[in-house]
């Protein structure tokens, strides 16, 4: 395992590589608050809990 998979919390750019999307799209999931963050001054920090609770929320592909 390297260290962002190893990680208790993700930075923006760490969960963006990770979950494999863009800026927009995790910004659309967090305005709509399927997303959790948290806030370290100003940087924002997805604990890898939520990280993986928003993973298996998305609907199942038909």
């Amino acid at each position: 395992m390297n260290e962002i998979e190893t990680n208790g919390a993700f930075t923006l750019a760490e969960f963006l590589t990770w979950a494999r999307i863009g800026r927009t799209k995790a910004y659309q999931e967090i305005d709509a608050g399927r997303l959790k963050v948290r806030k370290l001054g100003r940087k924002t920090l997805i604990l890898r809990t939520d990280a993986e609770a928003w993973l298996n929320n998305l609907p199942e592909a038909a």
